[in-house]
Formats: C-alpha cells, structure tokens, sequence
C-alpha cells in the first residue's frame, strides 16, 4: 500500500506541541491529560515507501505512477494489489449516537473515531480512516458512502442512532461489494455470544437451555438478539421503554415488529422486571437500574452481563450476591464485554480473503473463536479474554477467514 495510518505522537511531543487558548486562559491540557493525549489529533498518515532521490520520486509519483493507473483501468481487480484499498476501513459516522453522549454532531464524534481508527490498528494490524458526516438523511449518508467507496476495503459504520443505522448498513450492503459492518450492533453481539459461551460451559449448561432477557431494543439489543436465537439459545425475550417486546403490541416499529416475530417464544408480556423472573441470562445495553428484587427472582446460577457505561444497570456487588457469572462493560471489573475483541479481527479476516460481505456465520465464528481463548483457564471471572490478549485478533481472524470460504463470499 501507498501509505500507513500511525500514531507517531510520543508524550514529549505532545507536550511540546501545546498552545495557549486564544483568550490567554491556560489550555485544557494543564487540567486533564486527556486533553493532552488529544491534542492534534491522536493518528497521522506517514509513506511506507521511502523517496529519497529523484529516481524514488519518478517510482512513487509521475511518470512511474501512471504505469500502474493505465493497468487497473484496463484490470480494475489490480487495485487491490496496488494500492491500499484491500487493507484499509472507512469508519464512518454521522455523530447522532456517540458513545454515550447521543447526538454530539460530526466534529465533535472526531476523537471517538481517531480512536476507533488507532484501535483497528493496535488491535487487528488494520488501517482506518475516519469520516464524520455532516448529514443525517438516511439517503444522503447512504449515496455519500456508496460515493467513498472505491477508496476503501470494507465500511465499519459507528455510533449511528437506531433505527436509521438497520436501514443504512442494510441499503449499503445492497448496494457495496464490500463489507459493511455497524459495530455498535454486531461488535456487541459478537462479544456477548462469546462470553455467554464460556459461561454456560463454565455451568455445565448448552445454550438451548437457557432463556435469555435482553433489556434495549436499539442497534445493540436487536442484534444480540438476532444472534443468540442463531446461536441456539432457547428463547429470548427483548424489552424496551415500553416493556417486553411481543406480538401483542400495537406501537411497535417495524424493527421492533421483526425482532417479535422470532423472539419470545414464552409470550411474555409486562415489564422487564416481570420477564426476569426465572431467566437464566440478562442482558444489559440500554442504561437505566434493575431493581434488587428482580435480579434475585432469576434462575439459580444465573448469568448477568449488565453493559451500560458507566452506570451498569445492575452494579456488580448487587449481580454477584445472585448471579454465577457476572460481566459488565467496563475495564475496571472482570469479563469486560469490549468491542475490540471482534472488530479488528473480524474486518481483518475479511480483507485477508477479499470477502464481499460479512456474513452471519462469519459472525458466529468469530464469537466461537473468541470463546475459545480462554480455553482450560475458563473461571466466573474469566469467560472471556482481555484485549491486551495477543492470541485474540489471530483467532479471530483466522476464523473469519475461513467461515467467508465456507461461505462462498471470499475473494481469494
């Protein structure tokens, strides 16, 4: 490829790059070292190629360049061999559903997609770019995307609100020969499935015994739903603000109405709290509190993954007095649920076969992989690996890679 995505910063020369605020007040990086891991941004493009002398310069650039243009117009599938396009992501984002703070706008979603970026590259070996929208249609953001497209190997759309992000990553595949992967849905879902893997091993259990209850039914919840009824789980039961989604209702989106049609098998009805009586798993990806009570009505050597940051909504030290295996979003207790588990796999597995889409059984396998991690070492405060793991992202890919094959969506 012509160029590397980095981030070349070192913490002297973030240090040494800080300015005053223009009306003389002390910059944001004296109160927060936030601030000054941010400042200037937290990725750079460097030249993986050297140009040194003119003759680099004539390899690199004209007249040398023009050799290699002339032979993908007359053999477009060169491109990938040729140029960067197989090895890097567009992140994109419209900046309404920013990682807990909702509709912050294009800008200000920045910094969470450099992030996003520099973890693709830690964690997969991946380069991205991010792309910050100024736009919300679901048609405008659909044709720019389709627009950006021969620049980049797959598309990971990010932080995008429900349920605008179905139609536009459903529309998008249609229309793409690339992948196409929102990771606040699939992410979430691959790593839940993961850890709810290891966790019924861990009980003695398969996952057709368990009866799972999902509170949010936005981009996360549907599609942990989506995948777990996949995966085999016995039922599932998904509530929103309203409480369990079911047939019955009248108010349901059509989204909300899909998600009815092959989920909770029980017909349950009522509210979150009600369905939790007996359940063997909960699921936690729409903030709010679970009570006490309903947490101690689940099932013996229940399972709770509560995921709200940073609030969860039911607090480890309440999950653990009843729960066998308990598991939250954040870093500071065991079993993180954390996206960079699947993400940078999942897309590096992709573009290592040239694969057209990013199927559901490339999903499964990624979380069956995942799953497989942790191995002999499987405790309740272990189902699933940390991201600092290095056997992680190789599994992951290597599983993908190969469901794609099995698949018949890979390209080489």
């Amino acid at each position: 490829m012509a160029a590397e995505i980095v981030n070349p910063r070192s913490d002297s020369e973030h240090r040494n790059g800080r300015t005053e605020q223009g009306d003389g007040a002390e910059p944001l990086d004296s109160f927060d070292p936030a601030f000054a891991l941010h400042r200037g941004g937290k990725m750079a493009v460097r030249a993986t190629v050297p140009i040194r002398d003119k003759d680099d310069l004539s390899l690199a650039y004209t007249p040398g360049v023009a050799k290699v243009c002339s032979a993908i117009a007359e053999q477009p599938d060169l491109v990938h061999d040729y140029t960067w396009k197989s090895q890097v992501v567009a992140v994109v984002t419209d900046g309404t559903a920013v990682l807990g703070l909702g509709d912050i706008g294009p800008e200000a979603s920045l910094p969470v997609m450099e992030g996003k970026a520099i973890l693709f590259k830690q964690f997969g070996g991946v380069d991205a770019v991010p792309i910050a929208l100024d736009c919300t249609d679901v048609d405008e953001i659909v044709e720019t995307v389709v627009r950006l497209a021969p620049s980049f190997g797959g598309v990971n759309l990010e932080d995008i609100s429900a349920p605008r992000c179905f139609e536009i990553e459903k529309r998008l595949q249609e229309r793409l020969d690339i992948p196409v992967f929102h990771d606040d849905q699939h992410g979430t879902a691959v790593v839940s499935l993961a850890a709810l893997r290891n966790a019924a091993r861990l009980s003695g259990r398969t996952l057709g015994e368990l009866r799972a209850v999902i509170s949010g039914a936005g981009a996360a919840g549907v599609a942990i739903a989506k995948m777990l009824i996949e995966a085999g789980v016995g039922d599932v039961a998904v509530a929103d603000r309203k409480g369990i989604v079911s047939r019955d209702r009248a108010d349901l989106t059509p989204v909300k109405a899909e998600l009815a049609s092959f989920t909770n098998k029980a017909g349950l009805s009522g509210s979150l709290e009600s369905a939790l009586a007996g359940a063997d798993v909960f699921i936690g990806v729409s903030g709010g509190t679970v009570p006490e009570a309903a947490v101690a009505s689940m099932a013996e050597g229940a399972f709770v993954f509560a995921m709200a940051n940073p609030d969860p909504e039911v607090h480890p030290e309440v999950a653990h007095k009843y729960a066998a295996v308990v598991a939250t979003g954040r870093s500071d207790f065991p079993n993180q649920i954390n996206n960079v588990l699947a993400f940078p796999g999942i897309f590096a597995g992709a573009l290592q076969v040239r694969a057209s889409r990013i199927t559901e059984g490339m999903k499964l396998a990624a979380a069956e992989a995942l799953a497989s991690v942790v191995g002999d070492d499987l405790a309740a405060d272990y189902v699933i690996p940390s991201p600092f793991d290095e056997r992680v992202a190789p599994a992951v890919t290597a599983a993908v890679a190969a469901a794609a094959r099995a698949e018949g969506v890979a390209r080489r």
